[in-house]
């Protein structure tokens, strides 16, 4: 079950997969954009994997995962694997790219797969639909990319897969009764890859199963006994490493307990958790410990020396030759590296660790633990985190004395009926409103004026004018297209979240800081680093403006506090809560700002709400009243006839309706066309009173859907919502699409809105 000496002391568990300058984006895209072959596209993502794996030998780190790398999602990959193709593309070639992304992205025969958040991350997973099928390993990717580490490159890497009880529990359309059944269906076709990989000389195989960390019933252990027994018996000489991260392990004697050679924990975001049970209930002395000690979710610094600390306390319950040093989770979630940022103060970034300098640190500490390195050899490494920590350029007084203040600051309104009548005079909308979520599409054109402003090609006016003229455009589109409330377009915003992050005072935006949300699309989440404060009007100058050109309301748009917490990399030394109650003041004072300048509706979207979410449900109160006392902050202070919108995105919201409501808006709209029946089905259970906008097509497919497919979403909600609450719109900005599919869309939206009035209006006469 293991080897008797540990020979390898560092380990990697897995590598941002976008390039260091999103080369595996841009080459994605042009494929789906019919620009490049599939060959030149196998031929350049090859590149991409093999630079990575150099790199992570290049680092010194030991253990190098493969399967980490992903033409869009691994989860996905696992069902496209396994054969779990949903029935609607069995009509394409089972092991196709085209089926593959169609899965992913949906075809114009068939809706995309529903797509979800990957844990507490903002990383989203394609959710595998199960159905009645039988899985068989069509095609070993894992033995694939095993060959092609020790061919091109002679590296023995670790081949990294997700688990199976992971895997069944993140998919649906399967009845509860049923899991044994897929389960039992899926562990041979398991000990089929393993032992493939076995065959070709992997000595090491990584299985990921994350779900040990949420709090699973006491029926759920011996599945993974079941399992894990399985593939001792079938492998005894392959070393698997069960790995788990994002939180302390639950049942964790039952689980150091399974027949496996290591067992891989996070020691950074477990609370103490982890090592506590360590001490108390002792380590196996037949099995490896696979430390997660370098946080792979944050970009700061670890202080070494304390790192060293943790290792020295390990190693009197677990012998330093069975000990793997490694980050607490992948290098999915953060940067490739700190060595193309150019424009950060230097004091910052001296104080960062993307992927590669996190590798470094892995490293540094696997030199320390072979006594290789002293601690006043790491003391030099903490320096430049020291001076950070304890630079003055953090620290604003009037932010922290205002949220020691916090209670001075209303977070209660008009109660929400004696709302609604002074909203329904003040706007006089029809049934059914139509309205989207905030964003239209951002045109190459755009990107590069505004690229070429930011390099000062452009003056501010010159700039100032393209926004203008874009704006007025899409304001006359809405007004052709009949929608009845308008948004302004936020043409000139990169990000829902970075945009703000450049206007705040407090945090910083980097220039190649990129991390994969979902398929291509990538994002660089602002630093928090100090204290949080507004400093001048953000948003007012645009809204204003489009708000000038039509009799129709035009929302403001902003970004609430609790998702730019959660889409930033927050600073370390304080609480989040304490983040938290900066960013809802900051944000008070931009709605403040829109509603003296005539905005009468804001939207201040929450697409991160859930995200934030503990894993362990003895954790989500705090965290929940937190979330909404911090939207109550932001939102709380304006007149009773200003109408407060918002926006959430994937997730699964039904177990926090309550919270939902507790945010106190008028107006919710929710991302749910991929899931549309089973959000739907929580309205049955819980009365929701206020106005609510559930989806009524998918924005992150290029496929334009039919009226008949969008009345279909209306009609489901509106059996279990009054008609005088729903809005009809898409479920999710459309910043991604293009012109011509926004416009296409959203015709047929209108037409579908209009439709079912007639119908309603018929009825009532």
């Amino acid at each position: 079950m293991g080897v008797s000496i540990l020979t390898l002391i560092s380990s990697n568990l897995g590598y941002p997969r976008i390039g260091e300058r999103r080369e595996w984006k841009r080459a994605l895209e042009s494929f789906w954009n019919g620009n490049i072959s599939e060959s030149s596209l196998e031929e350049t993502l090859k590149d991409i994997r093999l630079l990575n794996l150099k790199k992570q030998k290049e680092k010194g780190i030991d253990l190098i995962p493969v399967g980490d790398f992903s033409l869009y999602d691994h989860v996905l990959d696992t069902a496209f694997m396994f054969g779990y193709i949903p029935s609607r593309f069995q009509h394409m070639e089972p092991t196709s790219l085209k089926t593959y992304f169609a899965m992913a992205r949906g075809s114009d025969e068939a809706e995309a797969m529903e797509m979800t958040k990957w844990f507490n991350t903002n990383y989203h997973y394609i959710v595998p639909e199960l159905e009645n099928k039988t899985p068989a390993l069509v095609k070993n990717r894992l033995l694939e990319l095993f060959q092609e580490a020790k061919n091109e490159l002679n590296i023995e890497a670790k081949p990294v897969l997700l688990g199976p009880i992971t895997f069944l529990k993140l998919a649906k359309q399967y009845d509860q009764h049923d899991f044994h059944k897929h389960l039992s269906a899926l562990i041979p076709v398991y000990v089929q890859l393993l032992t493939e990989l076995a065959q070709a000389g992997a000595k090491w195989v990584q299985i990921d199963e994350p779900i040990l960390v949420q709090e699973l019933d006491d029926s759920s252990i011996p599945l993974f006994k079941e399992v894990y027994d399985a593939f001792h018996k079938a492998l005894p000489s392959l070393n698997i490493i069960l790995q788990t991260y994002f939180e302390s392990i639950t049942h964790y004697q039952e689980i150091v307990s399974l027949p496996v050679a290591a067992i891989g924990l996070d020691f950074v975001h477990d609370h103490g958790v982890n090592l506590s049970n360590i001490k108390t209930l002792g380590f196996p002395k037949d099995k490896i410990l696979a430390a997660g000690l370098i946080d792979g979710r944050n970009i700061w610094k670890a202080s070494l020396v304390s790192k060293a600390k943790e290792i020295d306390d390990l190693a009197q319950y677990v012998d330093i030759d069975r000990l793997i040093i490694q980050p607490s989770c992948s290098l999915l979630h953060v940067p490739v590296t700190v060595q193309n940022e150019q424009s950060l103060p230097s004091i910052l970034k001296n104080a960062l660790s993307f992927a590669d300098e996190k590798l470094d640190e892995v490293n540094e500490l696997a030199q320390y633990a072979k006594g290789k390195r002293t601690i006043d050899d790491l003391k030099q490494y903490d320096r430049s985190y020291t001076d950070f920590i304890h630079s003055s350029f953090r620290t604003n007084e009037k932010v922290q004395e205002a949220t020691k203040n916090i209670g001075a600051y209303p977070t209660k309104r008009l109660d929400y009926t004696e709302r609604q009548k002074l909203h329904k005079k003040r706007w006089n909308l029809p049934i059914l409103p139509t309205t989207t979520i905030g964003s239209f599409p951002q045109t190459k054109e755009i990107r590069q004026i505004r690229l070429k402003w930011r390099k000062g090609e452009y003056t501010n006016e010159q700039y100032e004018s393209v926004i203008n003229n874009e704006i007025k455009k899409w304001i006359d589109i809405q007004e052709q297209l009949g929608l009845d409330v308008f948004v302004h377009g936020e043409f000139e915003r990169t990000d829902m979240v970075e945009f703000f992050g450049e206007k705040l005072n407090g945090i910083a935006v980097t220039n190649n800081g990129w991390v994969q949300s979902y398929g291509s699309r990538c994002v660089r989440p602002p630093i928090i680093y100090g204290d949080v404060a507004f400093d001048q009007p953000m948003t007012v100058k645009e809204s204003v403006y489009a708000q000038s050109l039509t009799s129709k309301p035009v929302k403001g748009m902003l970004t609430g506090p609790v998702t730019i917490l959660n889409w930033s990399f927050v600073r370390n030394d304080i609480d989040r809560i304490s983040v938290l109650r900066q960013l809802a003041l900051a944000i008070r004072e931009e709605v403040l700002a829109l509603e003296k300048n005539g905005i009468g509706m804001i939207q201040v979207d929450e697409p991160a709400l859930r995200e934030g979410l503990p894993l362990k449900q003895s954790k989500q109160k705090e965290y929940i009243e937190g979330a909404a006392e911090a939207f109550k902050l932001a939102t709380s202070s304006v007149r009773p006839e200003t109408q407060i919108h918002t926006h959430m995105c994937y997730s699964q919201f039904e177990d926090i309706m309550e919270a939902i409501d507790d945010l106190d808006a008028d107006v919710i709209s929710i991302e749910s066309s991929r899931s549309h029946g089973e959000l739907v089905h929580a309205f049955e259970t819980y009365q929701y009173k206020r106005e609510i906008g559930l989806g009524v097509y998918d924005i992150h497919s290029p496929r334009i859907p039919s009226v008949e497919e969008m009345a279909k979403n209306i009609d489901r909600a509106l059996a279990v919502l009054d008609v005088r609450q729903f809005w009809v719109n898409p479920d999710c900005g459309l910043k991604t699409r293009s012109v011509d599919e926004t416009i296409s869309a959203l015709k047929v939206m209108v037409e579908a809105a209009k439709t079912y009035r007639e119908k309603i209006t018929a009825a009532q006469i």
